[in-house]
């Protein structure tokens, strides 16, 4: 497996796979070909379904400028390796091909070639939960201690770093009361619902603090502004928000944090790897199923769970969002990708004091249910995977 620093990077809305990774892939092709004036940029499957809404037209375009660049829409065409393919193509000044690149934006502003993610670079020999387990349990160590063990030694300054932008992005949001870029004419909600979490009593005020973190961050992302991708752009709200209420609400340590962001990263990259983050590929259980994931260990950890408790709420946070589809109306990270970030986060807590009452025991080991994650992802039917062709996306006119 990869660094956990590929499950946090800072970026800008609103999606990791539609607009970071198509930019990022832009930029790469670019540097190739400086003295090309004119490209050709041909997107496949989802990301013609859903690029506009996307934005990943503008991504690209200012990745490439000042070039001319020439889009094509081809979601006719769905590649057998990843549903999000592209082809750059660097004509000359008679509009012959010098040079081309089919790439892939496979999830969390990953990028990859056939068969062949880019950049990669193994960090960790265990890829199943189980076994970094035995590991740790032969050691006497805890999860964020087997990351620090295997991570480059800077590896607590990056999540800080990660951490600073998540509460950026959280009070930059809960500012901002300005309507949504898009046809879809969105208020923003974050700062009313703060506004008004004061009016309830403590027990409801904190809940209803989170969805008002959650729903700042997911709505930060939505007008393209500078996020966190904890694992991606579209779930980006979910972890910062039950992080900032447990330092807010709960004064755990920033220090504690980054411990249990090292472990959060931990459990983001192992479904990565066994599975996908990527909504295009198997529907926003990867998105934000492995966000509730990574909220729910971080909370158990911070909580003082023991390593049985944390892939206990790992498992029921994955379990839960199983099937979870992925239809946004108008091809935009708005309706339903905002709402289910404090959905998520909520649920993160209530799975995180259901296995704090275990004693860690359970049936289904969170191997398992990632394996039927990605199972569950292939079957969906292609129009509940981020082509805005079924489920909510109908209702769109």
């Amino acid at each position: 497996m990869d660094s956990i620093k590929q499950i946090y990077k800072i970026g800008y809305g609103p999606s990791s796979s539609h607009t970071m990774g198509p930019r990022k892939a832009a930029e790469i092709f670019r540097s190739k070909h400086p003295a090309i004036s004119r490209f050709r940029v041909t997107l496949y499957g989802s990301l013609a379904a859903t690029g506009k809404g996307h934005l990943t037209d503008k991504a690209i375009e200012a990745a490439l400028s000042p070039a001319a660049t020439e889009i094509i829409w081809r979601a006719d065409i769905v590649p057998a390796f990843h549903t999000n393919g592209m082809l750059f193509e660097a004509l000359d000044g008679n509009g012959a091909v010098v040079d081309s690149w089919t790439v892939y934006s496979i999830g969390g502003g990953y990028l990859a070639e056939e068969n062949q993610h880019l950049n990669a670079k193994k960090v960790y020999e265990c890829q199943k939960l189980s076994d970094i387990q035995a590991q740790i349990e032969h050691d006497g160590t805890s999860f964020w201690e087997y990351v620090r063990r295997h991570e480059d030694s800077d590896i607590l300054d990056y999540l800080s770093e990660m951490w600073n932008q998540m509460q950026e992005t959280i009070r930059e949001g809960l500012e901002n009361d300005d309507a949504l870029p898009g046809r879809l004419h969105l208020r923003s909600k974050a700062k009313q619902y703060y506004i008004r979490a004061s009016s309830y009593k403590p027990t409801l005020q904190s809940r209803c603090l989170v969805i008002s973190y959650a729903l700042a961050t997911a709505e930060q992302n939505a007008r393209g502004g500078k996020i966190v991708t904890a694992p991606t752009c579209g779930s980006a709200g979910v972890l910062p928000a039950v992080l900032y209420h447990l330092k807010v609400n709960h004064n755990f340590s920033d220090k504690d944090i980054l411990k249990a962001m090292a472990t959060a990263g931990l459990f983001g990259n192992i479904i990565k790897y066994n599975a996908s983050i990527s909504g295009a590929e198997v529907g926003c259980q990867g998105e934000i199923g492995s966000a509730c994931v990574m909220a729910a260990v971080a909370a158990n950890q911070l909580f003082g769970g023991s390593p049985q408790q944390i892939e206990c709420a790992a498992e029921m946070a994955m379990e839960h969002n199983l099937g979870l589809t992925c239809d946004p109306m108008c091809g935009y990270v708005q309706i339903p990708c905002i709402e289910r970030n404090p959905m998520a986060a909520l649920r993160a807590l209530d799975v995180n004091l259901y296995a704090m009452m275990s004693d860690g025991k359970h049936v289904v080991s969170f191997d398992k249910v990632v394996a039927t994650m990605k199972l569950t992802g292939k079957d969906l039917p292609s129009l509940y995977k981020e082509t805005s062709l079924g489920g909510l996306a109908l209702l769109k006119d």
